[in-house]
């Protein structure tokens, strides 16, 4: 069931990044160029080319396949693999080992939404941040220094760390003994923050955590259809409690709460 606690109870949001806070399908679409460049030149009618969304949800499904397969692999390498394994389904010749490498460590690059910054400068105001992303140490490190202007993270938790990528169980569980272990705030303080239904909300729900919707749309105005799910495939199988577009909707809720309880910030 969703949580009855109020927004003021908790002490903790653990994010995802990548969709969330990184726009995730503007970074993986053009770090494809090169592909779709050599590819437009040969078949400028090909899906690929004229439906954005039709060319993420191909890549997508090789990536977790390979998140599904290799667990332990490091995030720009599955990347890169993922890279290959799309390029081989094109009429194209396979991209060099240099251009494979290029896709992978562009993850650092992509860009944060435009109310990402602000909003987490004010949710920190009165949580502690946490990051549980799918990504490496190093990838994640320049996205905060990068795109995310230096936002200072409470803790932050990978699959690197964990060895296995969400949506699996093991991160979840990791996440919620690492945030009670490393900032003594237990698991009914905890609100997890994330677009994707797939990769966050179910496994959320299994945890038992509480859980916020950031329900991004993609380019179609078709929301969360690309790497997260549509709401109508997760009946039953999400629960979260809030559901806001964007995380300065979130930013905006948070400080209503807190004024209207006459709660002030946690922190200056």
């Amino acid at each position: 069931m969703p949580t009855t606690h109020p927004l003021t109870h908790f002490e903790a949001l653990t994010f995802d990044v990548y969709g969330t806070l990184i726009d995730w399908e503007t970074g993986i679409y053009t770090a494809l160029s090169p592909l779709l460049d050599r590819l437009h030149a040969l078949n400028h009618a090909h899906p690929y080319l004229s439906s954005r969304s039709t060319c993420l949800r191909a890549f997508v499904s090789h990536e977790s396949a390979m998140q599904a397969s290799h667990p332990d692999l490091p995030y720009p390498l599955l990347l890169g693999e993922a890279y290959k394994a799309f390029a081989a389904q094109l009429p194209l010749d396979a991209p060099s080992e240099s251009e494979v490498a290029t896709f992978g460590a562009s993850v650092g690059r992509w860009p944060p939404f435009p109310d990402t910054v602000d909003a987490l400068r004010r949710l920190r105001r009165y949580y502690k941040l946490v990051v549980l992303s799918n990504v490496d140490r190093a990838s994640l490190a320049n996205s905060i220094a990068g795109p995310l202007g230096g936002t200072p993270f409470d803790r932050l938790y990978t699959a690197q760390d964990v060895g296995s990528y969400k949506p699996a169980r093991a991160n979840f569980d990791y996440l919620v003994a690492h945030v009670e272990q490393d900032l003594d705030v237990p698991k009914d303080k905890i609100l997890h923050t994330a677009q994707s239904l797939f990769h966050d909300h179910e496994p959320a729900k299994e945890v038992g955590l509480a859980s916020a919707w950031i329900a991004r749309g993609t380019r179609e105005g078709e929301a969360e259809s690309i790497m997260g799910g549509k709401i109508d495939e997760f009946e039953g199988r999400v629960d979260f409690t809030w559901k806001w577009c964007s995380m300065g909707e979130m930013a905006d809720a948070v400080e209503e709460a807190f004024k209207s309880e006459g709660v002030e910030p946690r922190r200056l």
